[in-house]
């Protein structure tokens, strides 16, 4: 099975180089490692790491993610990986087999043990220390259906991904909140989507890189609503979404957590929500915020 692994990444040069350093660790290792950048300040001290292809694309996770999607066209299977998520070190050995042992999967997803992105994040040490501490599952090879893969660990069949055309919707811009939602959804229509659950790892949740809190909440309102239209998400998930973040930005902005712009998320849901009822429901907007 040929595997590769493809990282988009902006802005987080020297994490980037410490997640390439720590995939030497495998002990199945990757076929091919496709890093998609948007500037050379991007990799700055990545390019002599061994075994790793660099090639850009136009600023956007979607577009980076298709550019490695078409790169890796005769692969068998592709793992994005998040350019801030440490992986174990039997991460890709389980991947491999859990795609042999259920040929009906066409996405995996793995076990985030510890997630910084709803936190203050973790820096390197503190995510390998994680990783070190982890005891592992007492299953390493079981898997558990999931409702879609998370975009900081995701994995597809390429085979349905070609016969069905599958791409990340480039009409989600920048950061494309929901993306993982959205492209999981529709290649799940053709097979299972399940969690891994020896194939394990840590996303540091770095705040560089990050969409303005502006942004950020227009995304939170907008994309829900667009992916419903579209039909890859439910409304019954839509609707709650969008107003579980427009409530938690309103009740946390007179407190907000260091790392979290609440007023501006909170404005950028007003202003998402003006939109929707006006029926403006274009993503790309935030481009314009």
């Amino acid at each position: 099975m040929h595997i590769t692994i493809g990282i988009a990444t902006r802005g987080r040069a020297a994490i980037l180089a410490g997640v390439l350093r720590d995939l030497a660790r495998q002990s199945r290792p990757a076929d091919r490692i496709l890093v998609c950048h948007v500037s050379a300040d991007d990799v700055a001290g990545c390019e002599a790491i061994a075994g790793v292809e660099f090639m850009t694309a136009p600023a956007g996770l979607p577009h980076q993610r298709n550019r490695i999607l078409d790169a890796a066209a005769g692969s068998d299977v592709v793992l994005f990986l998040d350019d801030d998520f440490l992986c174990n070190s039997a991460f890709i050995a389980v991947l491999e087999s859990s795609f042999q042992n259920h040929p009906d999967m066409v996405v995996a997803t793995g076990t985030v043990i510890a997630d910084g992105a709803n936190a203050p994040g973790y820096d390197l040490a503190e995510g390998a220390a994680l990783l070190a501490a982890d005891p592992g599952a007492a299953a390493p090879l079981q898997v558990t259906e999931a409702f879609n893969g998370y975009g900081c660990n995701m994995a597809f069949r390429m085979a349905p991904v070609r016969a069905h055309n599958i791409r990340v919707d480039e009409r989600l811009p920048l950061y494309a909140w929901y993306e993982d939602i959205d492209v999981t959804r529709r290649l799940g229509a053709y097979g299972k989507i399940l969690r891994l659950a020896g194939a394990r790892g840590v996303h540091l949740g770095s705040k560089s890189g990050r969409v303005p809190g502006l942004r950020l909440g227009y995304s939170q309102v907008v994309n829900p609503i667009y992916l419903a239209l579209k039909g890859s998400f439910p409304w019954s998930h839509a609707i709650p979404s969008a107003a579980r973040h427009c409530l938690k930005n309103l009740l946390r902005a007179p407190f907000p957590e260091p790392w979290a712009d609440r007023w501006g998320r909170f404005r950028g849901n007003m202003i998402g929500l003006w939109d929707v009822l006006r029926g403006r429901i274009t993503p790309e907007r935030i481009l314009e915020l």
